[in-house]
């Protein structure tokens, strides 16, 4: 849970570098949140039909307040596979998004890079630019 929370807390920062466990932590609780949503929206669409348009307009917002922070760590990701985050737009291409898929799988560059210093060392200043609340 606490990669989930960092990644909010960071939910504009398209600087620097995220490791590949900060991603796909993020991007499994994102998706459990979904599908538990789903479940319940599912379950009160059975129960009453307001209810269910009501519960499917609340995912639609937890997708819209969840969005800049996905594209964020999304972007961050590529970064410490050093790749510039315009390579996001891939995703827009139907087949062709699978190799962001692989460039999310990879391992991040080892030492610094153009984006910054190795989320895994832990004598780098990982934490310089996130703001503190």
């Amino acid at each position: 849970m606490d990669w989930y929370v960092k990644v909010l807390r960071q939910y504009a920062d398209f600087s620097g570098r995220a490791r590949r466990q900060e991603f796909w932590m993020f991007t499994l609780i994102n998706m459990a949140v979904f599908v538990v949503l789903g479940i319940g929206a599912g379950i009160l669409a059975n129960v009453s039909e307001g209810l269910g348009g009501l519960a499917f307009v609340g995912i639609g917002l937890y997708y819209l307040a969840i969005l800049v922070p996905s594209l964020a760590v999304a972007v961050r990701r590529l970064h410490d596979t050093g790749r510039s985050g315009w390579f996001l737009l891939l995703s827009l291409v139907p087949l062709v998004s699978l190799v962001l898929l692989y460039f999310y799988i990879l391992e991040g560059d080892a030492g610094p890079n153009l984006y910054g210093p190795d989320p895994k060392d832990p004598d780098a200043d990982v934490f310089s630019n996130v703001l503190d609340y």
